[in-house]
């Protein structure tokens, strides 16, 4: 039996408790080999017979055997609430449609909530934060078919250039993608003639959603700063 009996506990308890014992599988001893009692066991308990100690060995054993099984019968509890599936096939959709960024008149689409102290003195104003809530179309007609609507936060982080941090929601009404959206996070220097950014997220049929935007702006009112961006959106879902 491949055995290691080791005393951890005082001799006085052990006196009192003369069936305490820690048990820890180590190496073999030999069939013939006999420990001394006096490397595990009290004395008046290694005086007993040998055909005694057998069965009350054998408990011992047991019970160790059964305390250490409970930590993985708890962990194999606790992973009872997760479950694992297959990832299910993969559709690349496209997605093309009109941004229309409002910020002057009796009712813009995005609004100033916030600057900071040298904001209007900045080139960039920088530290300017705007939300949004910009209506998406068909076509770089502002009245062309609404398609949804992109709302969330952009504001101004560069210095020496335009750039903008955007972090938008694009929100389909139109069609089988009603109710859907994705989610969009990046930085848009708006006077490049073309811009990139990251799809991070989306609802819907757009779960799971990744991919990238591009932004190209179709129009920009340099008086007033409104803008109609276009957006080819390709998402992987």
């Amino acid at each position: 039996m491949w055995l290691n009996l080791l005393l951890h506990i005082p001799k006085t308890t052990l006196e009192s408790f003369p069936h305490a014992l820690y048990v820890r599988l180590s190496k073999p001893l030999p069939p013939s080999s006999k420990v001394p009692s006096s490397l595990f066991v009290p004395q008046n308990f290694a005086k007993q017979k040998g055909t005694e100690m057998a069965p009350k060995l054998g408990t011992v054993l047991l019970l160790f055997f059964l305390v250490a099984g409970i930590p993985w019968a708890q962990s194999s509890e606790a992973e009872n609430w997760a479950t694992s599936k297959k990832f299910p096939k993969k559709t690349l959709t496209k997605l093309q449609f009109y941004f229309h960024d409002t910020v002057s008149g009796k009712n813009p689409s995005a609004i100033r909530v916030a600057q900071a102290a040298g904001t209007q003195k900045s080139p960039t104003s920088f530290g300017l934060l705007m939300m949004a809530d910009d209506p998406l179309t068909k076509t770089a007609d502002p009245n062309s078919e609404l398609v949804g609507r992109a709302q969330g936060l952009y504001g101004s982080a560069g210095q020496q250039e335009l750039g903008l941090i955007m972090a938008m929601n694009y929100g389909f009404t139109h069609g089988i993608y009603n109710g859907s959206s994705v989610s969009l996070l990046g930085k848009n220097p708006a006077t490049h003639p073309v811009r990139e950014m990251a799809i991070v997220g989306g609802t819907g049929l757009f779960r799971f959603a990744r991919g990238y935007a591009i932004a190209h702006t179709h129009w920009f009112d340099a008086n007033t700063g409104d803008a109609i961006v276009g957006y080819n959106v390709t998402v992987v879902h």
